[in-house]
């Protein structure tokens, strides 16, 4: 059978490829299957070395275990072997006294990189490392490509992302991240049970993109002669859910997909979490969402005081809250409550050397300020309340300043984390937010948003005062790991194909 390269012919990598391949034909010449279906694994390597903590140096015991992993290192012509699960390492001692001649042949075509499984007894060499006295083995796996260098590593960030599970295989720290990842959601979804709210899921495919201000990823449906766009927020079926009454606190964690760049905290998939409950409005919303962080650091780091690259950042609640405008005045001396012409606010922002386009509305203009001048500042907590209505199309006016709207962004390390509401429930009110949005569209906005005929329907039958929040999985599990791009938080992050 002809053995397909799937690396450049002559090149080092592919001559240890062809070594390993003819070492595979060694072993079926020996009868062995370097690809076996399944294997008795009893223990694992964390559960070992915890069970055996206070073993003395050089004691020796009968107790027999099977042990599986993947081998990292070999000493002493495969003598003492570094092996690596899930979980942790164990050493392999491996001695003609203690294992057959078939095996110690076996051994011998043993390479750095070979998934192998391992039944012997525990003891601890006089050098203090616990170790299993092997007297069997079996090659679970035989790898054909070398792993990266020791001493070197897997050092192409490039290479790491595209090829994540070589990273994972030689990087500790990678392997930490995503464990964390997964107890990170875990905790989230503890903490809302705990709370009374229901998980639930909702379409992936839609008929139109709603629910926040980007460009969709469009789609075709053969059998239906249909066109269809990948979600861009969760936001208006989870709404349609409190309508229906199915709870009064719902939520759902799920996957979004945005068309637009790609940098250090944007992936065109990312994970999102969105919560809704109903009697309430965004000052609960702020509550929920500090106790929640607070919440699941504590669970996960042990500690509610984190470190994020130079910075230390007190996660303990209450968080501050400033008005977006409070803040633009507090830092620039100009008051926008003052100014209501768009033709006034654009030449204000460019007086303060902010980049604005001449298409842009109030409050478009009151968001770049922000984002320029104020948004890189905030290090610690806070949420940034009471946005501009023409940027938050789903949520309702403030109750005492009518160019305002019940919103906040909460704002971390100089990153929005989470986005929330008092949701808008006037069905009048919401179509025409939705017609101000379609004539944006038309008008050359890319980013806006259709008419949702149906939402709005769902609306006139009547849904309840609602609290809403959003947040990026994908940014709190960047924060809670000191992780420097959201790419080391995605497992395989979008990456542009090589030419």
């Amino acid at each position: 059978m002809t053995q397909q390269a799937t690396t450049e012919p002559n090149s080092a990598k592919e001559q240890i490829r062809q070594t390993r391949i003819q070492k595979l034909a060694d072993l079926a010449d020996k009868g062995v299957n370097p690809y076996p279906y399944t294997f008795n694994k009893s223990i694992d390597a964390a559960d070992l070395q915890e069970k055996y903590k206070n073993l003395e140096a050089g004691v020796e015991t009968e107790d027999e275990y099977s042990v599986a992993g993947r081998v990292m290192a070999i000493r002493n012509t495969g003598m003492f072997i570094d092996l690596m699960d899930s979980t942790g390492k164990i050493q392999i001692f491996s001695h003609k006294e203690n294992l057959s001649e078939d095996d110690m042949k076996v051994l011998k075509l043993v390479d750095i990189g070979d998934i192998v499984g391992f039944t012997g007894t525990i003891r601890r060499t006089p050098r203090g490392e616990l170790s299993i006295k092997t007297t069997d083995l079996e090659i679970l796996s035989k790898s054909l490509l070398p792993l990266p260098e020791k001493h070197h590593g897997l050092t192409d960030v490039e290479t790491r992302y595209r090829q994540r599970y070589v990273d994972m295989i030689v990087n500790e720290d990678v392997r930490k991240t995503f464990k964390a990842r997964s107890l990170i959601i875990q905790k989230i979804r503890e903490y809302l049970a705990k709370e009374g709210f229901l998980e639930v899921e909702t379409p992936t495919l839609q008929t139109m993109a709603s629910g926040a201000n980007a460009r969709p990823f469009n789609t075709h449906h053969n059998a239906l002669e249909m066109d269809l766009t990948l979600r861009i927020a969760l936001e208006l079926y989870l709404k349609r859910l409190i309508v229906g009454g199915v709870s009064e606190k719902i939520f759902e964690i799920g996957k979004c997909f945005r068309n637009e760049g790609i940098d250090t905290r944007h992936n065109p998939e990312f994970t999102m979490i969105e919560l809704y409950q109903a009697y309430a409005d965004y000052n609960d919303m702020m509550t929920l969402t500090e106790n929640m962080v607070a919440y699941v650091a504590q669970e996960v780091l042990g500690t509610m005081k984190i470190k994020y690259g130079e910075h230390e950042i007190d996660l303990t609640p209450p968080w501050d809250r400033k008005t977006m405008l409070g803040s633009i005045k507090e830092a620039t001396g100009v008051d926008f409550m003052e100014i209501y012409s768009p033709q006034q606010a654009i030449e204000t922002a460019r007086k303060l050397n902010v980049h604005v386009e001449d298409t842009m509305n109030w409050g478009q203009v009151v968001e770049a300020v922000f984002e320029e001048k104020i948004e890189p500042g905030l290090i610690q907590p806070c949420h940034i309340i009471d946005y501009p209505r023409e940027i938050s199309p789903l949520a309702k006016v403030h109750r005492d300043n009518e160019r305002l709207t019940e919103r906040f962004e909460t704002r971390v390390n100089g990153w929005e984390i989470a986005n929330a509401f008092s949701e808008l429930t006037d069905p009048i009110d919401q179509r025409m937010r939705f017609e101000a949005q379609a004539q944006a569209k038309a008008n050359g906005d890319e980013e806006a948003m259709d008419i949702d005929e149906d939402f709005i329907c769902a609306l006139e039958y009547g849904m309840p005062p609602t609290g809403g929040m959003g947040m990026g999985i994908d940014r709190l599990v960047m924060l809670l790991t000191d992780s420097p791009s959201i790419r080391d938080v995605i497992a395989f992050p979008t990456l542009k194909k090589r030419s």
